[in-house]
């Protein structure tokens, strides 16, 4: 049985992913010097053109510098550059409270999560403070399609404010670019069998004059895109074997009446419907095969991954 560490036995580091938030990251960071006063503050900036870097830099955090657009890129860099027992990401909108932090760390510590992630749906307080409706439906949508694909129940894929142990930022590979960080957190945490806990949080809404970088249509096209291509790669056989069975399905109701002609006049007049329908069956049987080869693969893939982690848990304890 690992032993409980205590907080003060650790390194702690909290990332702040930034764009244009001078009004609030000033707040944020500290907040999270009174709270985790031994922790080291990150600010990474992603091309700000205000003040960021400037208030961050004055509240007391480091500011790293991220060059190329997007979260998914700044969550890139931040787990490459930092080394840490604790990794505690939040939005730099004022938007969580800090006071959070010792509570969503502690399942860590305690060694029965590898990701703790703030809830704040289940507490209502985010559909009361979230004034962007659409941002309410979005996450409600990504949440079910996620639980129907994996059989979880998750509360809030799309939380900002994370709390992550060494453990898993050296085992996850950051392939997104964008706001779908968040949900591909989620979905790698659930394929690769990762240890995830929801904790109920406290959220308030943006203050006046901070400004929203999720574009509600454009980055919730890229997190449903996401989600099709964890659902392809991740579950080939049911992804495959769904669009086989639908063209399997339009191929009968093609070659219907081909087949009813042949059968009452021992010929068949409607030559195109035929080829189309034998065409369309082919390629449902096409898909039947790669869902099956596809899935063999995953399962090696997950079996190769698995000695993985037990070879790097083994090694970083030897090391302690």
């Amino acid at each position: 049985m690992v032993k409980s560490k205590e907080l003060s036995d650790v390194s702690v580091a909290v990332l702040i992913p930034c764009y244009n938030e001078e009004k609030t990251v000033g707040l944020v960071v500290e907040g999270f010097q009174k709270e985790l006063p031994d922790a080291t503050i990150y600010v990474f900036d992603n091309n700000s053109i205000d003040k960021t870097a400037e208030v961050a830099q004055d509240a007391g955090a480091q500011v790293v510098p991220e060059s190329r657009q997007g979260k998914g890129n700044v969550v890139r860099s931040m787990f490459r550059l930092i080394d840490a027992d604790v990794y505690v990401m939040v939005d730099g909108d004022n938007t969580y409270s800090p006071r959070d932090a010792k509570a969503m760390i502690q399942p860590i510590l305690s060694d029965v999560a590898d990701m703790v992630v703030g809830d704040r749906l289940s507490s209502k307080l985010y559909e009361h403070e979230n004034t962007r409706k659409f941002h309410n439906f979005g996450n409600q949508l990504v949440r079910s399609m996620i639980n129907k694909l994996f059989g979880s129940d998750c509360k809030d894929i799309l939380s900002g404010y994370r709390v992550f142990s060494r453990f898993f930022v050296c085992n996850f590979p950051v392939m997104t670019e964008g706001f779908e960080i968040e949900t591909e957190l989620t979905l790698y945490t659930l394929d690769k069998n990762f240890r995830l806990l929801e904790l109920p949080i406290n959220y308030k809404d943006r203050v006046e004059g901070s400004e929203s970088k999720l574009s509600t249509f454009g980055d919730g096209y890229k997190i449903l895109k996401t989600i099709g291509f964890v659902f392809k790669n991740y579950k080939p056989f049911v992804f495959f074997s769904t669009a086989s069975a639908i063209l399997a399905i339009v191929g009968l109701l093609i070659g219907y009446s081909p087949v009813m002609e042949y059968m009452k006049f021992h010929y068949v007049y409607r030559v195109p419907s035929a080829i189309l329908a034998a065409s369309i069956e082919i390629l449902a049987a096409l898909l039947f095969g790669c869902g099956l080869i596809l899935d063999t693969i995953v399962r090696q893939e997950k079996e190769q991954f698995e000695l993985r982690l037990t070879d790097f848990y083994k090694k970083n304890n030897k090391n302690k």
